[in-house]
């Protein structure tokens, strides 16, 4: 699944509207407090305090540790992916190099192409389902992507080597290293899936403390408490992981393993694992743009889940490369044009 498990994206609403709380002054500000209270870049330290203890707890618990530790709210839960926490996740087979990374980064964005945007719903095409969802025209949101940092990657680095062994013993040859895999029932692959399901709860727990920081920096900015603002979250999907989930192939009901790597799950209406309140129009499905372009709040269909074991896209893609893009882009121009489209950055 990549090195950044579950590298996700959660949406929370408010009941701002853009025309009459977000002038020019007041959004500079805004963006001047998100980037205040959250953490970014390569190998930032964050601002939760957690020891050891909460690690483990966090690796074994996802957001039920958020939920106790009071950085999440109690339906946060309702609204995640898997309730935000995997139970198959095994704290003991993250290596301590894997524990090290990721104590001191809870709660930061990262790098790369993650990030925390303030966003305004600018069109509807399913008023019931963005009824359900409490969202309307105008309105303010923020999108936040983000995964496991540190801890996550170092779990893909430890597996890779694991794997590499495995494939040598089976005979299996690859044509690509970073596709080194193992059965599912063999020693690697049931401490790979533990492993993962561990990194994935600490990803959920990430985003529940930025979720934290978020209410904060709205709270300080309006003068008005995040339940005042109505900074519930819409839901949050995974792009990068692998779970056991029963699907028809033909007519026959098969469990298997879907591992969905840079593709979003998408669960039709009335599936068992979607919250009560989205049974009657699908799992929302969240799809992020690029800078300065729309991104798509979705719902699930039956038809996604006929022909693609209910998953979709996850993003807006990649045109070109990241280092292509650092030697063709000037990060002026890039600035000048987000500028000129009302566009604040940090």
């Amino acid at each position: 699944v990549g090195f950044d498990i579950n590298c996700g994206v959660r949406l929370i609403r408010t009941n701002l509207m853009e025309e009459k709380d977000l002038n020019l002054s007041v959004k500079e500000q805004l963006v001047q407090e998100l980037f205040d209270h959250i953490p970014v870049g390569v190998g930032t330290k964050g601002l939760i305090p957690a020891t050891e203890k909460d690690l483990n707890e966090i690796l074994t618990l996802g957001i039920d540790w958020a939920v106790k530790k009071g950085y999440a709210w109690p339906k946060d839960k309702e609204h995640c992916e898997e309730y935000g926490r995997m139970h198959q996740a095994d704290a003991s087979k993250v290596s301590h190099r894997a524990k090290k990374r990721g104590l001191p980064q809870l709660g930061t964005l990262g790098a790369g192409n993650h990030y925390c945007e303030v966003q305004v719903v600018d069109e509807i095409f399913d008023p019931d389902a963005a009824s359900q969802m409490g969202l309307k025209l105008g309105q303010v949101c923020v999108m936040l992507h983000s995964g496991s940092r540190g801890l996550g990657h170092q779990v893909a680095t430890d597996a890779l080597v694991e794997m590499e062994r495995a494939m040598a013993r089976e005979h299996i040859t690859i044509n690509d290293r970073q596709l080194a895999c193992a059965k599912i029932s063999s020693p690697e692959g049931k401490s790979y899936l533990g492993a993962m399901a561990a990194a994935a709860n600490y990803a959920w727990v990430n985003r529940s403390c930025m979720t934290f920081l978020i209410r904060k920096a709205f709270a300080k900015q309006f003068n008005r408490s995040p339940e005042e603002l109505d900074m519930n979250l819409v839901y949050d999907v995974c792009h990068n992981i692998a779970k056991v989930e029963e699907h028809l192939v033909g007519s026959e009901k098969k469990t298997m393993l879907v591992t969905r790597k840079g593709a979003t799950r998408a669960f039709p209406p009335h599936h068992p694992l979607i919250p009560l309140d989205y049974q009657f129009i699908g799992q929302p499905v969240l799809i992020g743009g690029t800078m300065g372009t729309c991104s798509y709040v979705l719902v699930g269909t039956q038809t996604g889940m006929a022909e693609t074991f209910g998953s979709t896209c996850h993003g807006a893609g990649r045109a070109r490369s990241r280092n292509q893009s650092r030697k063709t882009m000037d990060c002026k121009a890039v600035l000048k044009s987000l500028s000129q489209k009302g566009i604040s950055i940090r």
